[in-house]
């Protein structure tokens, strides 16, 4: 039974480990790949199971993971993926593995600490380098000689003047560009305009020590009077945020406090290069090994994962495990466990015991890597149950050919066919690169499909003679205009070609494959194409129906289920047939009766079938079809009405009665039974059948029934 067309034979297994042998074994069963095991704790908490700890491990190993991931991703670094598919660690392994992953995760958090304190230092002193630049020369743009005397005056004060000395004061800082507009209408409403303000913008970017952004900047410097503007003041730049440096007052303690930044600034500069580098070699060696690393960590993961799932036996040296495994793979099982048992080291071997079960085993379908693609896309809509016929590969020429019928042209089903066959021709080094990007791996793993929508493709765009929306000329039209002269193509713009007419069509020679080229001239090339399609299209869509309805005929005799084949089957059949396959029939009736010579006659197929469902006829027998038309299709109509309360009413009766008539389980809980004054268990009552008493104690004793259940 197990082939592509249906489920494999699948069986219920028990399995015996031994606890220091259970995750070797384990893990040769998952690079096996053919076992499905079942919950045996399905009522205890998933954190109060015996190998939670490890799992929570394996969580922080790949958090680790993650952030080392994204470190390298930030730095632009390629990840290498070989292609390596490296088996599960032993669990001695797993310790290194996490000291190997702490200590990459503390030297990188301790690099980016450090890093980012140098570059909030270097950008203070890049800001602050170009405050003493741009200040100096706010100073130096006052040419006048007597604007400068007063300034100076008003910086420095005069004491020589009658009164108290004046004095303006500054301050000088850095904002971001785009808070300076609002930055500047504050001030002027906070301090009522009493205070001067000079602003510029930084030419190059800045970056940001945390995000790592380019970030635009503006250098300002605002004079003002007195301590409670002062006060303002940095209270309003301290609200948007921006950073404010000391600035001397001098031209030069400017220059000398300039000099001084741009000496640390290339110190700075130094250090934060050797820091680059020791990321940049620290960060290149993780991404070597971070996919090799990423497999073992989930492969772990999943080992315990699993481990969780089976039940310790009395003496808690030995785990218990169900699983449902193929048939035809029960040797294959049976070497991945002993090469477990000799990869572990254990001493007593591992049992592996059929069960006898009456539950519904899951689907596996054996496929590769043409027919996974299709299986798939079929899975995508349903898996079929246990046994029945899969659909899967009915659809590797199903899915490809109609597509085409929709799509249809030759020129883009030939690129689609060559991006489809070098996909195919290179896939091995396709597969080895693994790319992350989603959609190609969709694009990727459907290459087979793309390649037979392509192949396809081509075949429908010759019939459509359809080339990059062009008709190809290959063979010549079969219409002829021996009959038209030139003064009649002068003479008119629109000519009608009637295929009645033997010199303009010859009968019997139409065109050697699909459209003839001239249609593609045609005034009414839509009207006939889109007639031409829709039609073959109705006529593909009721085979592929009624080839469906038949598989299901295929299950109804394999499962032996009569019900299903005479109240599901042969209705659906009836009714398909009665109506659509009817309509298929008055397509071709109409292709093959109704010639170029009497095709005005042809009645119309939409008003042919609506007059049926409505029971309205034409009254002359010459606008009949064929004779006895109006009595064959009022059958047909009242045979698919009878059909529809058969699919509806039959098949639920028939298990309604089923379950009235079926028998409930009882289940007694333990017999306590008094036999000449002894008192002892009996053994448990199961699946009683209701309507049957159950069995009486011996004479002479004392029943007390000690509890009971129902089921």
């Amino acid at each position: 039974m197990g082939s592509l067309f249906r489920s494999e034979e699948m069986t219920l297994a028990q399995l015996f480990l031994q606890s220091e042998a259970a995750y070797a074994c384990v893990s040769e069963l998952g690079e096996l790949g053919l076992v499905q095991f079942r919950d045996l704790n399905p009522d205890v908490n998933a954190f109060q199971r015996k190998f939670v700890n490890e799992v929570r491990r394996c969580d922080e190993m790949e958090r680790k993971l993650r952030f080392l991931e994204k470190e390298i991703k930030k730095a632009g670094i390629p990840i290498v993926d070989t292609g390596e598919n490296p088996d599960a660690p032993p669990p001695r392994e797993m310790i290194d593995l996490e000291a190997t992953f702490e200590k990459l995760e503390n030297e990188m958090k301790e690099v980016n600490t450090n890093q980012e304190a140098l570059k909030r230092n270097f950008l203070e002193l890049t800001e602050l380098k170009h405050i003493l630049r741009k200040t100096q020369s706010f100073f130096e743009e006052m040419q006048d000689p007597a604007l400068a005397e007063e300034s100076h005056s008003l910086l420095l004060g005069d004491e020589e003047r009658g009164g108290q000395p004046m004095r303006l004061g500054f301050v000088a800082g850095v904002i971001n560009r785009e808070r300076l507009p609002m930055f500047e209408r504050m001030l002027w409403r906070a301090c009522r305009g009493n205070v001067f303000l000079r602003q510029t913008e930084i030419e190059t970017p800045l970056e940001d020590p945390v995000t790592g952004d380019q970030v635009h900047k503006c250098v300002f410097i605002i004079f003002f009077q007195g301590d409670q503007l002062k006060s303002r003041v940095k209270k309003i730049c301290e609200g948007f945020r921006a950073t404010l440096y000391p600035c001397p007052e001098t031209p030069a303690e400017r220059r000398e406090m300039a000099i001084g930044v741009m000496t640390r600034i290339e110190d700075l500069q130094t250090v934060l290069n050797q820091t680059q580098d020791h990321r940049h070699r620290v960060l290149v060696s993780a991404a070597k090994n971070i996919r090799v690393w990423f497999i073992k960590a989930r492969k772990i993961k999943a080992i315990y994962h699993t481990l969780n799932l089976f039940n310790l036996d009395v003496t808690q040296k030995c785990l218990i495990a169900e699983c449902w495994c193929p048939v035809a793979d029960l040797e294959r099982i049976q070497l991945a466990l002993r090469r477990g048992t000799e990869h572990s080291g254990s001493s007593v071997p591992s049992i592996l015991n059929r069960m006898t079960t009456k539950q519904s085993p899951p689907t596996y379908h054996k496929t590769n890597k043409f027919t996974s693609a299709f299986q798939a896309l079929v899975d995508s809509y349903g898996v079929a149950s246990y046994s029945e016929v899969n659909p899967g590969p009915f659809t590797i020429i199903t899915f490809p050919f109609l597509f085409a019928v929709m799509f249809g042209d030759a020129g883009h089903g030939l690129i689609m066919a060559l991006f489809g066959l070098w996909m195919v021709w290179r896939e091995k080094q396709l597969m080895n690169q693994r790319k992350d990007d989603g959609t190609w791996s969709i694009f990727f793993g459907g290459r087979y499909i793309i390649l037979l929508m392509g192949c396809f493709s081509i075949y429908t765009g010759f019939i459509y003679n359809d080339f990059f929306s062009k008709s190809l000329n290959i063979f010549g039209s079969s219409w002829h205009m021996a009959n038209i002269s030139d003064e009649d193509i002068k003479n008119n713009e629109m000519l009608e070609l009637d295929p009645n007419v033997t010199a303009i069509y010859t009968p019997g020679s139409p065109y050697p494959f699909g459209l003839d080229p001239i249609w593609n001239m045609a005034e009414n090339k839509i009207t006939f194409l889109n007639s031409f399609k829709m039609k073959m299209s109705v006529t593909l869509g009721v085979i592929q129906m009624t080839f469906g309805i038949c598989l299901s005929l295929s299950n109804y005799r394999f499962f032996k289920d009569p019900v299903s084949m005479f109240s599901v089957f042969i209705p659906q059949l009836l009714f398909l047939m009665c109506i659509f396959g009817y309509m298929v029939f008055i397509v071709f009736f109409k292709w093959i009766v109704y010639d170029a010579s009497i095709s005005y006659k042809a009645p119309s197929l939409l008003i042919t079938m609506i007059n049926m469902f409505l029971f309205k006829f034409p009254d002359s027998q010459d606008d009949y079809m064929y004779s006895g038309q109006k009595g064959f299709q009022i059958f047909l109509v009242l045979m698919a009405v009878a059909c529809v309360p058969c699919m509806l009413f039959i098949k639920p009766f028939f298990e309604w009665r089923a379950h009235k008539s079926g028998k409930r389980t009882v289940r007694f809980g333990t017999v306590q039974m008094q036999v000449n004054g002894a008192t002892e268990d009996t053994a448990v009552i199961m699946d009683q059948d209701e309507g049957e008493m159950p069995p009486r104690p011996p004479r002479g004793c004392q029943a007390t029934r000690k509890r009971r259940s129902l089921i």
